[in-house]
């Protein structure tokens, strides 16, 4: 997710650099409709093969986030105290920033002890506006 088709090329470059690109419009297509259709009913599973790459702590992070229900937002300090690895809300948040599966991992769902909203990798306009359909579906 991101607005600058080139960079978001570039970030995938980056993160496979031994491997090649090729573009499979079908493929592409499909897996963009499941994620639309997540998108417009968000309480659905979203069923596409995901290469979850973290360390111990990020994998466990982001299932805690998985376990968050659709239309509800956890506190990052919540979230440490759940995990069965010592972890900090800091910890919580580092692990949401090291993540690249937008949406999938719904780190969107998480936000300050207080409930403001605060920083997300895709910026938080679109933290906001993740976490306002969610609710209203």
């Amino acid at each position: 997710m991101g607005d600058d088709r080139a960079a978001l090329s570039r970030e995938l470059a980056a993160a496979f650099p031994d491997g090649h690109l090729d573009l499979d419009q079908a493929g592409l297509a499909a897996a963009i409709a499941k994620v639309v259709a997540f998108l417009e009913n968000p309480g659905e599973s979203l069923d596409l093969p995901l290469d979850i790459r973290g360390t111990a702590l990020e994998r466990a992070v982001w299932q805690a986030l998985r376990d968050v229900p659709s239309g509800k937002t956890v506190a990052y300090g919540q979230i440490a105290k759940a995990l069965p690895l010592a972890a900090s809300a800091q910890d919580v948040g580092a692990a949401c920033a090291a993540n690249v599966l937008a949406v999938a991992i719904p780190c969107h769902r998480v936000v300050k002890a207080d409930r403001s909203i605060s920083g997300y990798r895709w910026g938080v306009r679109r933290k906001k506006a993740l976490i306002h359909r969610e609710a209203q579906t």
